[in-house]
């Protein structure tokens, strides 16, 4: 089993970033952070690295779902959905797998809070 799943965009990295947060945000999520790993990497160890950023999404209820199921899983949250420059003018967005996540905790009624997130995490990368 994969632990993301991913769909190449043919836009400018910026427009992604912009596409894929009123996506999320259309789905019921929010995004609670937002790491720009380009701008990170170049301050604290002065390295150049390609457009690469990180969104941590959330649904409220689905996290307070999950929370009232096992209550340590917050150390899996936000779900994270990162954009990065795929090079040749492409744009990769890829989110993670809350199943694939979840797995690791074993329980089976969090599995199926899992299911319904990657259902709805899918279904925005899909119609980006």
């Amino acid at each position: 089993m994969s632990y993301y799943f991913a769909k190449t965009l043919s836009c400018g990295f910026d427009e992604a970033v912009q596409r894929t947060t009123d996506a999320l945000k259309a789905a019921g999520f929010g995004i609670i952070t937002e790491i720009d790993v380009k701008e990170t990497l170049k301050k604290k160890i002065d390295v150049d690295f390609r457009p690469y950023r990180i969104l941590g999404a959330c649904n409220p209820r689905m996290a307070y779902e999950a929370l009232n199921i096992e209550d340590k899983v917050g150390t899996m949250l936000p779900c994270n959905v990162i954009i990065q420059d795929a090079g040749g003018g492409k744009i990769e967005v890829a989110a993670i797998d809350p199943v694939a996540s979840m797995q690791a905790i074993g329980n089976p009624t969090l599995l199926e809070t899992a299911k319904r997130v990657r259902s709805m995490l899918e279904s925005v990368v899909e119609g980006l």
